[in-house]
This record gives structure tokens, sequence and C-alpha cells, in this order.
């Protein structure tokens, strides 16, 4: 089911999920998961990937969850695994458009609220010249607090005191070799078994998305919901490097995807998601969401 066809709006999607939130998450998850999927969960045996994201988001607390989630308080956690080096360059962390130094800011920059996701609230300038200031300042400050932590119960986003904007470096890239390519490493007890490899995106349209094996191959594998990678995106020099990095922020966590970029052989941080696509997305084939699961053990919280 195409919810998002039948309840457009995304203000008044969220506002339905306000008025359920009294319903307990063993409740409403299977069915969000029934009503995106089609199918109801096993969450006392799950074996999907999909399902154990869901028993995943009920079940498992490390408070150290919060911190990564934050796009800003995810730095301390980067620079913590001694790995400062990778962290694209940070102009300021601001509670108001309105405090951000616009005429010292770099031609091109990058804003972003601290609690987005999903390539939402995003707005990427290549020249500042070009933009009504006044009219970005209330587009960025209409984002803050718009996310909402009981749209798919992802507890790790409970954590997350107040909704800030992050003004950061703008990161070059050149089209016609797929733009900024995003390297996603799955890690599941800090070792990474699959890669998303993402290319050719457009804000607010997706990108190209394809499916690689640890030893970077690619699968037939498709999610559903993507648009398939047609670009065929060779090995980075620097894959090992790539590889390693991925894995020693992945460590304290029993299942995690890190976002990393390889840009003229640097490797520069993205982000860390707990919950990919909330766990509401399908693949085909369909048994290779019971092969990710069969990478995820819940067996240590399953029962809490």
């Amino acid at each position: 089911m195409n919810y998002k066809k039948i309840i457009t709006s995304q203000k008044s999607r969220f506002f339905l999920l306000r008025c359920l939130s009294w319903i307990p998450d063993k409740w409403i998850i299977p069915l969000q998961y029934r009503i995106k999927t089609d199918r109801w969960p096993n969450l006392k045996n799950p074996q999907r990937f999909t399902e154990k994201l869901q028993v995943y988001k009920m079940k498992y607390r490390n408070p150290l969850m919060h911190q990564c989630v934050d796009k800003y308080e995810v730095r301390k956690y980067v620079e913590g695994k001694g790995l400062a080096g990778i962290l694209v360059k940070c102009y300021g962390v601001y509670k108001d458009a309105k405090e951000i130094d616009y005429v010292a800011l770099s031609n091109q920059f990058v804003v972003k609220t601290t609690d987005g996701g999903g390539g939402n609230n995003v707005l990427i300038c290549k020249d500042k010249n070009l933009i009504d200031w006044d009219e970005t300042i209330k587009k960025v400050n209409s984002w803050l607090g718009v996310k909402d932590v009981n749209a798919g119960r992802e507890w790790a986003y409970t954590g997350i005191k107040e909704s800030r904007i992050i003004v950061e470096e703008y990161i070059p890239s050149d089209p016609d070799k797929g733009g900024l390519i995003d390297y996603k490493f799955f890690c599941f007890n800090g070792r990474c078994e699959y890669i998303y490899v993402v290319a050719d995106r457009k804000i607010g349209h997706g990108g190209g998305f394809g499916v690689f094996s640890r030893n970077f191959e690619k699968t037939e594998v498709q999610r559903v919901d993507e648009r398939p990678l047609e670009r065929d995106i060779p090995k980075p020099d620097n894959y090992d490097e790539l590889m390693a990095t991925a894995e020693l922020l992945a460590g304290d966590f029993p299942e995690v995807r890190v976002d990393l970029y390889d840009v003229d052989g640097k490797i520069l941080f993205g982000e860390l998601t707990f919950y990919d696509g909330s766990g509401y997305m399908t693949f085909n084939p369909d048994s290779f969401d019971y092969e990710m699961g069969e990478k995820f053990d819940v067996s240590s919280f399953i029962g809490n």
C-alpha cells in the first residue's frame, strides 16, 4: 500500500501518527510494517532483516545511539574513534537560521538539521549570491522540530533534545562520474557484510541504487523503492581503508549502517543509521531480506 498517495501531506501523516502515539510499540509497529510491506512481521522469531530492525527499535537500548543519530553530536563520537580527519568541515551549529553569519560563509555550503534523515531537510548552496537569504532563513527554520520520533517508533531519536541547524562545507563532485558517490556499509557486530552504493543523486529524487557484497561485487539485488544503479562504479583504490573505517565506527553496535564518501582518495564521514528505511523496505529478490537477516544477531536483546 502506498499510504503517501492516500495522505499526501507529510504534516498530516505526522499529525495522524501523533494522535496514535498512545498506542504501544508492540501494536503499532506490526501495523505499520503490514501497511508498508503488505505482510505481518514475525517479531517473536524474526528471520528477515526488516523484521529484526523492528525488534531493534523495540528492544535494543544503548544510550550511545542518541549521540550517533544527531548530525552534530556524532562528530564527537567520530573524533573519539581517532577519526577526526574524516569529518567534513563544520562552519557552525545554530538554534535559529537568523544566527548564521551569511556574509562570513564560504560561497558554497550545505545547510541541514541535526535531526533530519532520508535526504530531507538539506539545502545545498553552490553560489550564495544567487539565493534569497531571507527566504532561506524561513525555509530552514521551518524544518526545525519537524521530525517526529513516534513516526517510525525509532528509539534512538528519542534522545535528541532539540532540533538544530548545522552548516558544513560543500564537497564538489563531477556529475559525469556519478556525483558524490555514497558508500553505505552495513555492519553487524563490527563486520561489514553488504554495501549500498548510491550515485547520480539529486536531492529529493534519490539516486541510482546498487547492492554490493563485502568484496565489492555488484549483486542483482534491488531495493523495490529505489531506482537501480545503472552506472558502472569501480572499486575505490582505498577500499580497504574505507572498509576498516566503517568497521571501526560500527564496533559498538549489533547493527549500524556507516555512510562514507571517497573524494579523490580522501575518506569523508556521512552519517550513522541504525534503522535503514525504518525497516519498511522490500527487496527483489525477497530472499535477500532473509540473507541479511542471517547476519543480524538479535538474541542478546530480543527477550528484553
